[in-house]
């Protein structure tokens, strides 16, 4: 036969090979990373939902799960959960987009003061943070108690960036919510968890490739100005979408949706160092998997899925020892995985009770 480029590649290059020969379990499209992260590094996590996957998989497993911002002093273990006070790394609650990543990073340091600066909730009216309008669940009853809080939460995000070792990050979405008068992105749709629904003063705006990885890329240099040698793993939820706005099929939407993402997060993982590409998209939603991985709604995936995506995870980026003890600490334990499940709080849902 006669030679050509293909004829000395790896069996992981070849479909039938690397997919179609093996059991689903066998599947494991990680082939390299740039690092390893080591049981001292402090791993901070943000993003979408499934980034909390990772997060709950890192305090349990020995390795060191960074909390930047703590609960108060004296508060209980079951109020600061409550209250999502692990839930990520700093208490911004779930950051869908990019360009509330880099807004998050530009508040933090005084780059940006977005105009809007609180809504109330119509049910009570107490305060809440618009850009994190869920995370206090009782609200404030004052603004005063909220800008504190606010302001707590920003040194916190400063103190996580520039102390951390690596940085777990999620692409979640495309699709957000923007104030007009200065392009601030909000977490939720006004009116979904406070604040009033209007078209004068906001605005539903879908990102593209180029604008995903245009924000992605200046936060990771806004990062390493006071950061230089943090290391980054990205992401793609394979967690579906719950709703669109655009006049299409939700279906649609949420390919077009993760397509794009998963886009962007090949091209940044091309243009930085030390960005290692996590792919737990690309395991969860191949043929072999996707019906095995996902819960009864066809949206979230289901422990023996998460269970893969995070042995990839701690079998490639991770330098955990092949002892015994280790490797009982990480077996999976299908009901404190179904309670942890339970647990992870995915803002955008409010959208279905809104």
């Amino acid at each position: 036969m006669a030679d050509n480029p293909y004829s000395s590649l790896p069996d992981h290059r070849f479909w039938r090979k690397a997919v179609a020969s093996l059991p689903p379990f066998a599947i494991d499209p990680l082939v390299k990373t740039p690092f390893k992260i080591r049981p001292q590094d402090k791993v901070a996590t943000a993003g979408s939902c499934f980034a909390q996957e990772i997060a709950h998989r890192l305090q349990s497993s020995g390795y060191t799960y960074y909390l930047a911002e703590q609960p108060p002093q004296g508060m209980s273990k079951d109020e600061a959960l409550r209250r999502n006070y692990s839930m990520y790394s700093c208490r911004y609650g779930n950051l869908y987009t990019t360009a509330q990543l880099l807004q998050l990073i530009d508040r933090a340091y005084g780059r940006f003061i977005p105009q809007l600066d609180y809504w109330n909730r119509p049910e009570d009216g107490r305060f809440v943070d618009p850009f994190r309008p869920r995370i206090e669940p009782d609200g404030y009853a004052t603004l005063d108690e909220m800008r504190a809080d606010r302001e707590r939460h920003l040194a916190a995000v400063r103190k996580m960036i520039e102390t951390m070792d690596v940085f777990v990050f999620t692409f979640g979405h495309t699709e957000t919510w923007r104030h007009k008068p200065d392009g601030a992105i909000l977490q939720l749709a006004p009116g979904v968890a406070g604040g009033e629904w209007d078209p004068d003063v906001y605005e539903f705006y879908n990102m593209t490739v180029s604008e995903v990885v245009r924000d992605f890329l200046a936060s990771v240099d806004r990062i390493r100005e006071v950061n230089p040698t943090v290391r980054i793993v990205l992401s793609v939820s394979p967690v579906g979408i719950i709703a669109t706005y655009e006049d299409r099929h939700v279906v649609e939407s949420n390919c077009a949706i993760k397509s794009i993402l998963r886009a962007a997060a090949d091209e940044v993982s091309r243009v930085r160092p030390n960005i290692g590409y996590f792919p737990s998209y690309d395991l969860v939603t191949v043929a072999p998997n996707a019906g095995r991985f996902y819960r009864d709604d066809t949206r979230r995936i289901n422990p023996h899925g998460i269970d893969r995506t995070m042995k990839m995870f701690f079998d490639h980026f991770t330098e955990r020892a092949r002892d015994e003890e280790t490797i009982r600490a990480l077996k999976f334990d299908i009901a404190a995985e179904a309670e942890t499940n339970a647990r992870i709080v995915c803002d955008e849902e409010a959208i279905e009770s809104a």
